[in-house]
């Protein structure tokens, strides 16, 4: 817990930028009978049938200092995703920079084995040199400031029948181009010592 905190103290620095990821799931659903529109004096109705058309993968990436973030969706949450997504990060969103700050839960598939799942040795451990690797503690990914990001994203985006990935992308898409034109950063105010204070409990006895 404290590692992260520690990197959150960090100032920002182009050349090793400090990105947040986490995934979530969405679940897919269409429409069974025609929805209502909207008419004056009359809401929008929906039938409370519906039908599921499977469940989509969100990846979200969060750099707080920089006010960017991406979302890439994928029909499965598997090791060779999250390795896709990693490499997509390194060498397309900070190709440029020294080394990546990456800060994730523990997911077991959150290491750098995925890459060599993926890719072939040498470009596995090309990209997995790239990043500079922190864990938020079990129990503790509430630290992941990309959690934060996700929970912005469902209110905003999700909170509605979407009833495949295409049209999942299309409202990422429209969503992530509204906040990142903002440049909405991150104003994180937990510290080790709030830490040392009120989860104190979470520390070892000696």
């Amino acid at each position: 817990m404290e590692d992260v905190l520690a990197v959150y103290t960090r100032p920002h620095d182009g050349n090793r930028p400090l990105v947040c990821l986490d995934e979530t799931s969405k679940q897919l659903t269409s429409e069974t009978r025609a929805p209502i529109s909207m008419a004056p004096g009359r809401p929008a109705r929906q039938d409370y049938e519906y039908k599921r058309n499977g469940t989509a993968s969100l990846f979200m990436l969060f750099a707080p200092l920089e006010g960017w973030r991406h979302v890439s969706a994928t029909p499965r949450r598997a090791a060779i995703d999250y390795a896709h997504v990693l490499k997509q990060l390194s060498d397309v969103h900070f190709p440029k920079a020294e080394a990546i700050t990456l800060v994730q839960d523990n997911l077991n598939t959150h290491t750098p084995a995925s890459l060599y799942r993926a890719f072939p040795p040498e470009e596995a451990r090309r990209i997995a040199d790239r990043f500079e690797w922190h864990y938020t503690p079990k129990h503790g990914s509430w630290l992941n400031m990309a959690e934060a990001e996700l929970s912005v994203l469902a209110r905003q985006c999700l909170s509605r029948r979407i009833p495949d990935i295409e049209t999942l992308e299309e409202h990422v898409a429209a969503w992530l181009q509204r906040r990142n034109k903002y440049n909405v950063k991150a104003d994180w105010r937990f510290t080790t010592e709030d830490a040392r204070i009120k989860l104190k409990n979470l520390y070892p006895v000696l």
